[in-house]
């Protein structure tokens, strides 16, 4: 046991790691000690365990994972970050837990599921329970199925989301396990227990047995409703009180109301899934259905009747559909069809739901029409039709056509309308049935009542019912005021029998329960004497406690507010609080009202009512008076003593005093008694007629008011008008007027009949009396108080003197608020309704607008208007909008039918004529002024289309949508908008205007609401997807709507709603939330009884500072439009914060317009790198347009806005060119002086001068090319690189301008464009200039041809893109151009490039037809130039090698290096310069060449250089390398540094010491970690990756040998190593920058690693080559496919030709080659075939099939076979297509190979074999007969001649000279052109030098001689020039550094040391194959220098006197390079010079 002291020591997440299973098990108890001994849960120390505890649950052992789900249950519980753990345990659970025998520990697993789900992680926990169900092993299933059933028993229904397992439950039960179908039947039960019947559906298809025992066992579930019995964290104060229940002993009622809420009703179509049927429509549908033959027309309609069957349909246009069924169900004459299409309809709308209420307006009045029909069935068909149609609308929307059809004649369609309207109310609920809707209901079903026919009656008296048990007697009642008792008890009668859809929860139904105990207790309550107003303060608060009580314990659900108002909610409904009922009254004969009078007066009273002595009445009256006072209400007979008072002389009384004392005891009795209709009906008369009474009106009024107290103001000033003016007495006219006016103030305005004083206001103001005429108008002021702007249309046609006064009286009262209301309030003193009162104010207003006469428009809209507004031609659409202009205008107010109108308009939002939208939206705007509040049906058709428009992408057409959005809100309300999914449609559109737009509407409307629908719930997501939205505009306005869905909402549905996003965006949008949170402003209060008007203007003065404080800048203080002056100043500062805010302004803001001193750029770090981040990630708009479009304009705007100064960036977005000069003027001044700031902005810079190049004028053309010149010039001065970005989104709109047909701008352009190539590569400029030549222009084609000569005139072939073969056919095409001018410069190109390549042109061009190509050879006879020594192209390799170059070397700035430009033009003029901009200075050229010619006299003169270290100026980087690229966007200053860093870090890597590697490695596997840091190590991979796999060769050759060294050391080295690798090859976007040959060596490092015996003999071996497995997968996975293919086809051709390597490796490479091809169908797409195949031709060329065959193995050529197998099955016959780059195709068998399996495959499917076959196979031939020796010259001059292999031609023709030293070569090099023979003398005089040298130097260096030819790479078909530099051509640094070697040893430079280490290359890598070779061979001699020699000197110093440096211009370096590397050399050099002086 003495290896268990060893564990016992390690800490506890060490312990629970441990391979001892003991060591788990102590680790896993200790761990669940500790989980239950912290307190906090937010220590630090759960994060340690973060990554383990799914270990805990897998542990293998049985005994430890039990111990380990303990543990980890405890975790869970406590730890605040278990959340994160949520999915990878809850799989863990599933797949290793679920599975164990052992019951505890399914128990445990059960147990951490759902304690997951506590802690709020339900989904995720439930997405892995349902993957779990699709597992093999039924135990799993079982357990799953458990683990949900649970759940769903525990949480109930609102967390554990039902809708997916019901998805999967009918697949569980056609399980073949018995155990897996009783466990889902349990399932099925427990479903059952939540949602009851809505689980029918979605399980009727399952075996009917099955059915059978479920329908068995879900009888016997209890009907109790479920109650949640575990509670999330969240859910704290319920679980609260459910305990205080069960404490209670279960008081199930006492708090359950707000229980019942916890369980939603499920609805069974939620559950189902949405068919689309659209689609699947008979092909000729649309004809049949109009057949001539009804038997077709039957066809056509049963195809639709099994199709709306599905309950769920898919959302979609069914205009059309509906159209039709419509047509046949009003016009079809065959009765069968008619019920056919009415069931279609009905599925439709069952199928569809509320997506089907746009249609419903459209097809509810043909039905209705269509009830006349006799036949059962078709009456039953119809009226499940609109029954179903009604379902899927609101009654208010379908209302106007209802009321429509009440007045028909026909007796049948009155009584089934008045039967719908029954069936409609029932599903109705006290908020949805407002009294705006039961007026005109009730009055029309009043005359249905009374109608002759008994069933229409009947029906009447059903649907009167109905609305009295909805809505309560309290608001039904005052609408029957009229009918008589025997037809009220007829009518309360049906209410009894009515059963509510809504059941007992309805409003209605409370206020039944509540209201009547109520009344009974208030006769005891007033004895008291008390007034009124105390005494409805004692008993209303009985049952208005509970209502706020309910609100606030459960979020209300907002669908039905006033049901969970309770009683407050119907309550506050009607005008009184619930405890008064209307009081009704018969009308009593004067007998009984005499006795009943004379039982509460005193006998004498009554005797001396009408006595003649005047004295004696008034006595009377005083008595009376005592009396009254004293009476108790109960007891108080109103009616019999007001009619006691009217009783003869009655209110002809002539004595003022009496007089006086009746009206006065009148009021008395009307405040303190039940004082009914009936009763003031009886003194209303007497009291009008004294009103102008001088002395008795102030009485008169008084009692007035009283009677309007006690029987509603509406109907008292109703009776009180029509009295007034039924007489003629102008006095009292006038003050019944003045009295109302007084009285509307006192009252307030609600349920005013508006209609009925017009008409006598009008009769007022036509008066005689002026005292009239001024009453009226004051009157008039006070209801526009209430009544607003809507009122002044009744008076429109007044006589103008008149109007004029009326509107001087508004102009008053505008900007007063009404007063509140004094007087009636107490009976509302309730407050608890706030929706009822809110109901009430809206219809104030709307009602005034209800009563405007309106005309009937729908005749005027013909079909013929209707086709005008869909013409073809836009001038007749215009006419048509004209048109309805006109018609609207004429009408002013017009009825909600307008037919076909609102379908062509809608079509009209999307015209392509930007005119007609704007002219539609205005008739939009007018029609919803004109209709008013109707407006509302057309919501969901046509406001849903302008909505849409608010994404237009011109400015003034969304300002005109949002107007007329605006316009139509007003009229509707905003309820209507947000009613439906179709709000949210539209924001989950991706068009960011209209993101925006929408966003800032609702953000301006939604906190004026008080309750909103429950759909609002659905704009959630896409609201969150606007919070990430890549336009800054969408995201800010997103932020600031925010606040006011929450405030709706509420935080805990928003929260929830993050469940589905992304877990890094879900952590942004929640931090957004909590923000919000804080700034969320409160719900509007209920309105003082103050109007809709003014709620609407006081609301958002409200939120004001909320949303000031919610948003900086305050622009949503400017949305919610608050007083003006404030408005603006927020919008001032939110201006000037510019669209990003990033940047804050310190100065104010006023003073900023003028400042323009300050830096006009500023720098923001990494700003330039994040916009490129953002256009990759697709974030922002890609810079890529025909015509910049307004979306551009404005990105670049907000992006310039944080970079830009205010006031210039003002200049360069004006409208007016003036300030655009303006603009570039301060460009010009300010560009030498912020260059900084310039470059930061270049990006910016260029896309703003691309707009320019669209401008028209030329002005600014020309100032912007002067611009550009001064720009490019200070670019390259600086050594600046442009990036791909900035050259893709700017090069290609400068190349559209060498088109322009002024001179001066073409010369320009040009000019600026050889500028450019000193910024940014020649070979990439040449890929945008021959995309220019496709242009339609002329004048751009001619001179972008022209600019391709000189760039091949200047740099060489190589500039041609993608190959110089390519680039010359493409622009050979233009020798056949019809313009001359295009013609001529393409042949001029041509000539230049064959007086730069000679004859070798033709080769390229190909095949021209005749007339092209004697026009070709004219003109280069004409230009008679024989070629002459051509331009050395430099040293430069094939394209893709420059992707091995070390990205950020040539981001660093350069030195102070020599103006590069005028050396560039002196290039030019030579006519000779590669693409290097870096030449190599002219004293260091001949200096060498001094030197090399006299090498004797150097030795004795420098012995002392040897002692210097010189070294250690060396960056540890790649080599310089003679090509710049312009590569990734990663320039900064502050990159300089951080790159060096890196290349500091990465040089430790190798180190030789292994903690120094190990140190090394850490810090660059941090780097990698961190998703934001891993981007610097872009440009660095290949140089990481060398230095990893030098450092692996270390470990192999030496530290594994070294006895002394502890092995543990390098396991830890090792795994380092492996870590950082695997961190490395997760990012894809880094593993894709490892090049060929780095892979290469990299795979050969790793396989020799797995196979290397020694490692697996250590203690963690095994573990090691696990991990390098794993690796080398990863490797395989994500590397760049093409490179990684490439790197293993030369690995295995390096490993097959190594005698010394071992079979075993071989065949691991073939393995990876294997995965590859398994990899192949995903990736083929994304690799280059053509290099790939390239690989393989060299391949079968070095191992053709014969010497393949003699292979030990099979293996290698099955794995080659494979391949190519499987290539040519993915690609087809377009494989051969990809051979582009095998110069000499007949030199390898892989053509014919390809060809062979091609015709293989097509052979098995019967083709004719392809004619490619047949050459290959020719071919084949031909090559057999090559034998003799000129064959083999033949094939040697063949190679030099080819692109890829010259090198090795010339190789081989040395050879072969040297061999056959008399073999004549003369008669190949006859035939060539004079350049070819130079070419090969050239080449072999080079070669000679090399070899000689190379004798020389082998030994010394260490670099094999087999790489010596790689290491001077002057590679393929390039040559370089003679070692005499004579000709002025250049050579590449890698020349220089050959010879330098050669020197130094010939100086007795080289170090000892250096001869006895072992080569560092393995010595395989063919000469052939230079693009693989070369860059690791290298890099690998040059790393190995460094690092010897650092270690050699370390302790030496510079001898500073020695250095005589020559400006240490960088000029060599090349991008992999820093300065220091070449620097030591010119020192050196320097050296050798001065000693030589």
């Amino acid at each position: 046991m003495g290896d268990d002291s060893e564990w016992m020591k390690l800490p506890i997440d060490q312990k629970c790691e441990h391979k001892l299973w003991k060591a788990r098990l102590n680790g896993y108890e200790e761990a669940l000690k500790l989980f239950q001994k912290i307190d906090d849960e937010k220590s630090p120390e759960w994060s340690k365990y973060l990554g383990l505890i799914k270990k805990f649950v897998t542990d293998s052992n049985a005994v430890a994972q039990l111990k380990g789900l303990e543990a980890a249950l405890a975790y869970v519980e406590n730890a605040h970050v278990a959340g994160k753990t949520t999915g990878e345990v809850a799989s863990g659970v599933v797949n290793k837990v679920f599975n164990q025998p052992k019951a505890r520990a399914k128990e445990l697993g059960l147990d951490i599921c759902l304690m997951y789900i506590e802690i709020e992680k339900g989904e995720a926990v439930q997405e892995e329970l349902l993957k779990g169900l699709d597992n093999k092993n039924p135990k799993i299933i079982v357990a799953c199925i458990e683990t949900l059933r649970k759940a769903l028993s525990e949480f109930g229904s609102k967390i554990i989301s039902l809708k997916p397992i019901i998805k999967v439950l009918p697949k569980l039960f056609e399980s073949r396990e018995k155990a897996v179908r009783d466990e889902a039947k349990l399932l099925a039960v427990e479903i059952y227990r939540w949602i009851r019947d809505a689980l029918r559906p979605p399980l009727q298809n399952i075996n009917s047995v099955q059915l059978k025992e479920l329908e068995e066992e879900w009888v016997k579930v209890s009907s109790a409703a479920p109650k949640q019995t575990r509670f999330l964290r969240s859910q704290q104060e319920l679980k609260a009180k459910f305990e205080q229940q069960q404490a209670a002993g279960g008081d199930a009622d006492g708090g359950a109301d707000d229980e019942e809420e916890a369980v939603p009703q499920v609805d069974a179509y939620e559950l189902l899934e949405a068919v689309e049927i659209l689609s699947k429509l008979p092909k000729d549908f649309y004809e049949k259905i109009e057949a001539k033959k009804w038997q077709e027309r039957k066809e056509a309609l049963e195809a639709v009747e099994v199709l709306v069957k599905n309950p769920k349909l898919e959302s979609g246009d069914y205009a059309d559909l509906v159209k039709v069924l419509k047509k046949v169900v009003g016009k079809d004459t065959n009765v069968m069809l008619v019920a056919l299409a009415a069931k279609c309809l009905a599925g439709l709308a069952a199928g569809l739901r509320k997506k089907f209420g746009q249609y419903a307006g459209h097809v509810v009045p043909t039905i209705l029409e269509k009830f006349k029909e006799k036949k059962p069935q078709v009456v039953q068909a119809l009226q499940e039709a609109i029954d179903a149609i009604f379902l899927t609308t609101t009654l208010q929307n379908i209302s106007e056509d209802v009321l429509a059809v009440m007045d028909n004649k026909n007796p049948t369609i009155k009584q089934q309308t008045s039967l719908f309207i029954a069936r409609s109310f029932r599903h109705c609920t006290p908020s949805t049935l407002p009294k705006s809707l039961l007026k005109p209901f009730c009055a029309a079903l009043l005359k249905h009542i009374n109608d002759s026919a008994p069933e229409v009656r009947d029906a009447g008296f059903e649907a009167l019912g109905t609305a009295l048990k909805v809505a309560g007697e309290k608001a039904v009642n005052p609408f029957l005021a009229d009918v008589d008792k025997l037809k009220l008890d007829r009518i309360k009668e049906c209410a009894e029998k009515v059963e509510l859809v809504y059941g007992k929860k309805t409003g209605g139904a409370a206020e039944k329960k509540e209201g009547k105990p109520v009344t009974g207790k208030t006769p005891a309550l007033s004895g008291t004497g008390g007034d009124k107003e105390t005494k409805d303060a004692a008993t209303k608060p009985g049952p208005l406690k509970k209502a706020p009580a309910v609100k606030s314990g459960v979020p209300p659900k907002k669908g039905k507010p006033a049901a969970a108002a309770g009683v407050g909610g119907a309550g506050a409904k009607g005008k009184k609080g619930p405890e008064t009922k209307e009081i009704f009254e018969s009308e009593l004969s004067i007998e009984v009202c005499e006795e009943k009078a004379a039982a509460v007066l005193p006998a004498s009273c009554i005797q001396q009512l009408d006595s003649g002595n005047w004295k004696e009445r008034l006595a009377c009256m005083e008595e009376f008076q005592k009396a009254v006072e004293l009476m108790e209400r109960s007891e108080m007979p109103c009616q019999a003593l007001v009619r006691m008072l009217a009783k003869k002389p009655g209110w002809k009384e002539t004595n003022f005093q009496v007089m006086q004392m009746k009206l006065h005891i009148v009021a008395l009795i009307a405040q303190k008694g039940n004082f009914s209709k009936t009763s003031a009906q009886v003194v209303l008369d007497g009291l009008v007629d004294k009103v102008g009474d001088v002395k008795c009106g102030s009485n008169a009024k008084e009692a007035m008011t009283a009677i309007a107290e006690a029987c509603q103001l509406p109907w008292t000033a109703e009776q009180v008008v029509a009295m007034a003016f039924s007489q003629k007495n102008p006095k009292n006219q006038s003050e019944t007027l003045n009295w109302l006016s007084n009285a509307i103030k006192e009252f307030g305005f609600s349920g005013l009949n508006v209609k009925a004083f017009i008409s006598n206001v009008k009769t007022a103001l036509a008066a005689t009396n002026p005292a009239v005429r001024t009453s009226a108008i004051t009157l008039l002021g006070v209801m526009y108080l209430y009544v607003g702007p809507p009122l002044r249309m009744f008076f429109e046609d007044e006589k103008p003197a008149l109007l004029s006064q009326i509107d001087a009286e508004f102009e008053k009262m505008q900007g007063q608020t009404a007063p509140a209301p004094t007087r009636g309030i107490s009976r509302h003193s309730g407050g608890g309704g706030d929706d009822g009162e809110e109901e009430e104010q809206e219809d104030v207003g709307n009602d005034v607008v209800d009563l405007l006469p309106r005309t009937d428009i729908g005749d005027k809209v013909t079909a013929e208007l209707v086709s005008k507004i869909g013409d073809k031609n836009w001038k007749i659409r215009k006419e048509g909008l004209d048109e309805v202009t006109s018609i609207i205008n004429d009408a002013k107010f017009i009825q909600p039918n307008i037919g076909e109108l609102p379908a062509a308009l809608k079509s009209r939002l999307n015209d392509s004529n930007k005119i007609l939208v704007q002219q539609t939206l205005s008739i939009l705007q007018q029609l919803a002024t004109a209709m008013g509040p109707n407006i509302k049906q057309y919501v969901k058709n046509l406001g849903i289309p302008v909505i849409t428009v608010l994404g237009d992408s011109k400015n003034n057409v969304r300002a005109a949508a949002l107007a007329t959005v605006n316009v139509w809100a007003e009229q509707t309300g905003m309820k209507e908008w947000l009613e439906g999914e179709d709000l949210s449609e539209e924001l989950k559109k991706e068009n960011p205007f209209l993101r925006q737009e929408l966003l800032g509407w609702l953000a301006e409307k939604l906190p004026t609401l008080r309750s909103v629908p429950s759909d609002l719930l659905l704009c959630v997501p896409h609201l969150y997807s606007c919070l990430e939205d890549r336009n800054g505009d969408v995201r800010k306005k997103a932020q600031d709507a925010l606040p006011f869905f929450m405030m709706h909402l509420g935080f805990e549905k928003m929260a929830k709603a993050t469940g589905k996003l992304k877990p890094t965006s879900k952590d942004q949008v929640l931090a957004m939330l909590e923000k919000a949170k804080a700034n969320m402003p409160a719900k509007p209060a209920p309105p003082a009884r103050a109007s809709s008007r003014v709620v609407g203007g006081a609301a958002p003065a409200k939120f004001q500072p909320a949303s000031a404080l919610a948003e900086d800048s305050g622009s949503s203080t400017m949305e919610s439009k608050p007083d003006p002056k404030k408005a603006k100043a927020g919008g001032a500062s939110s201006k000037a914060k510019g669209a990003q805010g990033k940047k804050v302004l310190s100065k104010p803001t006023l003073k900023e317009d003028d400042d323009k001193s300050g830096p006009i750029f500023i720098i923001v770090p990494n700003g330039k790198e994040q916009r490129m981040k953002d256009e990759k990630g697709l974030k922002v708009l890609k810079w890529n347009f025909t015509t910049p479009r307004d979306e551009y304009i404005e990105q670049l705007k907000t992006q310039m806005s944080t970079c830009v100064a205010k006031w210039l960036q003002d200049e360069m977005f004006h409208a007016d060119f003036q300030h655009h000069n303006k603009a570039l003027a301060v460009m010009i001044e300010h560009l030498e002086s912020e260059k900084d700031g310039v470059i930061s902005c270049l990006d910016l810079i260029l896309k703003w001068l691309t707009l320019r190049f669209f401008d028209t004028n030329t002005s600014v053309l020309m100032k912007a090319l002067e611009y550009l010149k001064l720009l490019f010039n200070l670019l390259s001065q600086e050594e600046y690189h442009l990036t791909e970005n900035e050259a893709s989104s700017f090069i290609p709109y400068l190349v559209l301008k060498v088109g322009e047909p002024k001179d001066v701008i073409r010369k320009d352009v040009r000019a600026i464009l050889n500028r450019m190539c000193l910024i940014y590569p020649a070979s990439k400029m040449f890929t945008f200039i021959m995309e220019g030549t496709k242009s339609k222009n002329s004048k751009q084609r001619a001179e972008c041809l022209e600019e391709l000569g000189c760039l091949v005139e200047s740099y060489g072939m190589n500039v041609c893109q993608p190959t110089p073969g390519k680039a010359l056919k493409e622009m050979a095409t233009h020798i056949g151009d019809r313009d001359n001018t295009v013609r001529n410069a393409a042949l001029n190109t041509i000539v230049t490039v064959y007086n730069v390549y000679g004859d070798q042109v033709f080769k390229l061009i190909g095949n021209l037809s005749e007339k092209d190509m004697s026009m070709l050879e004219e003109r280069i006879k004409r230009s008679a130039k024989r070629p002459s020594a051509a331009p050395v192209r430099q040293v430069e390799e094939k394209p893709q090698r420059t992707q091995n170059i070390s990205a950020n070397a040539s981001m660093m700035r350069k030195g102070p290096a020599e103006d590069m430009s005028s050396k560039l033009n002196q290039n030019r003029n030579m006519g000779s310069h590669s693409e290097t901009t870096h030449t190599v200075p002219r004293e260091f050229q001949l200096d060498l060449d001094e030197i090399e010619n006299d090498n004797g006299t150097v030795r004795c003169e420098m012995p002392a250089l040897v002692q210097h270290k010189l070294d250690d100026i060396f960056e540890p980087v790649l080599i310089p390398e003679p090509k710049i690229r312009a590569v990734s966007p990663h320039f900064d200053d502050m990159h300089s540094n951080t790159a060096s860093t890196i290349n500091f870090v990465i040089s430790q890597v190798a180190s030789g010491d292994i903690h120094t590697s190990i140190q090394a490695l850490a810090q660059i596997d941090e780097v990698l970690r961190q998703e934001d840091k891993a981007e610097a190590m872009s440009g660095h991979i290949d140089q990481f990756l060398i230095a990893t796999f030098m450092q692996l060769r270390l470990i192999y050759n030496t530290h594994m040998a070294d006895e002394k060294l502890d092995k543990d050391e390098i396991v830890k080295l090792y795994s380092c190593i492996i870590g950082s690798m695997i961190s490395l090859f997760q990012i894809e976007s880094l593993a894709r920058e490892a090049s060929t040959g780095v892979l290469k060596d990299l795979m050969h490092g790793l396989i020799t690693l797995m196979l290397d015996s020694r490692v697996e003999d250590l203690e963690e071996g095994e573990q090691v080559i696990r991990s390098v497995n794993l690796l080398v997968v990863k490797v395989l996975e994500k590397s760049d496919q093409t490179n990684i293919l490439s790197a293993l086809l030369v690995l295995l051709q390096d490993s097959l030709l190594a005698t010394a390597s071992s079979p075993k490796f071989s065949e691991l490479v073939m393995k990876c080659l294997w995965r590859m091809v398994r990899l192949l169908p995903e990736t083929i797409n994304s690799i280059n075939l053509d290099r790939i195949l390239l690989d393989i031709h060299i391949f079968m060329k070095v191992f053709p099939k014969e010497k393949l065959k003699q292979c030990k193995s099979e293996f290698p050529i099955r794995t080659l076979k494979t391949l190519l197998h499987t290539l040519c099955k993915l690609k087809g016959p377009k494989i051969l297509d990809h051979l582009t780059m095998i110069d000499n195709k007949n030199e390898s068998e892989l053509e014919a190979h390809l060809c062979r399996v091609m015709k293989h495959s097509m052979d098995q499917t019967g083709s004719k074999a392809d004619k490619d076959t047949e050459k290959g196979a020719s071919r084949i031939e031909e090559k057999a007969s090559k034998a003799k020796v000129n064959d083999i010259l033949a094939e040697i001059f063949k190679k030099i001649g080819s692109k890829e292999n010259t090198k090795e031609g010339l190789a081989e023709l040395y050879e072969y000279k040297k061999k056959y030293s008399d073999a004549d070569i003369e008669p190949f090099l006859k035939n060539s052109s004079q350049f070819f023979q130079s070419y090969v003398e050239r080449g072999l005089r080079l070669i000679e030098t090399e070899r000689e040298g190379k004798g020389r130097i082998t030994t010394s260096t260490g670099i094999s001689p087999q790489m010596e030819g790689t290491c001077v790479p002057a590679s393929t078909h390039t040559v370089s020039s003679s070692i005499g530099n004579t000709n002025g051509e250049e050579v590449g640094p890698s020349v220089y550094l050959e010879r330098l070697k050669i020197l130094r040893q010939r100086c007795g430079l080289d170090n000892a040391k250096q001869e006895d280490r072992p080569p560092l290359t393995s010595l395989l890598s063919k000469p052939a194959l230079p693009t693989v070779a070369s860059s690791t061979d290298m890099l690998h001699s040059k790393l190995s220098q460094l690092r010897e020699s650092r270690e050699q000197y370390q302790h030496l110093d510079l001898d500073s006197n020695q250095t005589h440096s020559s400006g240490i211009g960088n000029t060599l370096a090349s991008p992999s390079s820093a300065a220091a590397n070449i620097d030591d050399l010119k020192k050196r050099l320097e050296r050798i010079k001065s000693s030589r002086k």
